[in-house]
């Protein structure tokens, strides 16, 4: 017995890859696609400007650098900027719902358990 024929297939090249984007979302005036970046590798610095805004900001950068990391920095930045202007504190709170003073919590869970058909009651209580 032999080996089975492998089907005759015409070698592929490399795959090609989408580029990285270079236009982005402000931040500040939420326009889309108004954010250009621009990264000058030989002076070793990334700028990005705001077409609608004016915002500005630029960053060192290296080598491996591409735009998406300019604008990532920023990003940075200003959650940076935003903490220490509101003193430190973290703007999002613990909870996704705000504590109501007039409504009682009841943390007792028997209330609150399915008895539709096919569920059986467990008797069994667990500590």
């Amino acid at each position: 017995m032999g080996k089975r024929k492998k089907s005759s297939r015409k070698p592929q090249g490399p795959k090609r890859s989408d580029p990285l984007p270079t236009v982005f979302t402000c931040l500040f005036c939420n326009h889309e696609r108004a954010v250009t970046v621009k990264v000058e590798k030989k002076e070793g610095v990334g700028y990005l400007e705001c077409k609608i805004c004016g915002q500005k900001f630029q960053c060192a950068i290296n080598y491996l650098s591409a735009p998406v990391d300019v604008y990532s920095e920023w990003v940075d930045a200003a959650d940076a900027v935003a903490q220490q202007n509101s003193g430190g504190a973290h703007p999002i709170s613990a909870s996704s719902k705000p504590d109501r003073p007039g409504k009682q919590v009841d943390d007792d869970e028997d209330d609150r358990r399915y008895t539709g058909d096919g569920v059986v009651d467990d008797d069994d209580e667990y500590d």
